[in-house]
Formats: C-alpha cells, sequence, structure tokens
C-alpha cells in the first residue's frame, strides 16, 4: 500500500523526539507565514512564539541569559550590548 504524503509525514514526524516534533512543527507555520497573503504583525507573531514557550515548559531567558545567549553565538565575544535597567 503507498502512503500519501501526508502519511509519510505523519510517520516521521511521529518518530522523532519531542524537541525535533516542535522544530518540525515552528518550520511548518514558517513556511505558511512565508507564503501567506495575510501576514500577522510582527509582534502578534512574537507573543505567539513567547506563549509556545511558556505552553512548553521551557523557562524565559532574563536579561542574564539574552547576555550569555549573545555571548555564546558571538564565539565568547560578549559585553557589547548592555540592557539598562529602567
Amino acid at each position: 500500500m503507498l502512503m500519501s504524503s501526508e502519511q509519510e509525514l505523519l510517520t516521521k514526524w511521529r518518530s522523532l523526539p519531542q524537541e525535533k516534533q516542535e522544530e518540525v512543527l515552528d518550520f511548518v507555520e514558517f513556511l505558511g507565514l512565508k507564503n501567506s497573503a495575510n501576514k500577522i504583525p510582527l509582534g502578534e507573531h512574537l507573543q505567539q512564539i513567547r506563549n509556545r514557550i511558556v505552553a512548553s515548559g521551557k523557562n524565559l531567558l532574563d536579561e542574564d541569559g539574552i547576555e550569555k545567549e549573545l555571548v555564546s553565538a558571538r564565539g565568547g565575544l560578549g559585553g557589547i550590548f548592555r540592557f539598562e535597567k529602567t
């Protein structure tokens, strides 16, 4: 029996760890937004991303966490941007 593309995708998706499943969903959403004529405003999209992170149980980054992520992404070059507390 031949599998439809949808069935094949679902079978492969189910075999992935949950973290990878979430990445696939994010990518599919990205493709949908990229091709959508009715794009949502950036702020709303960012809020949706934040909501998904919170719903997944992952911790949001605080200012120190953001700085550490930036340093890591820059290969150890940090201190370029500093957050001012208001």
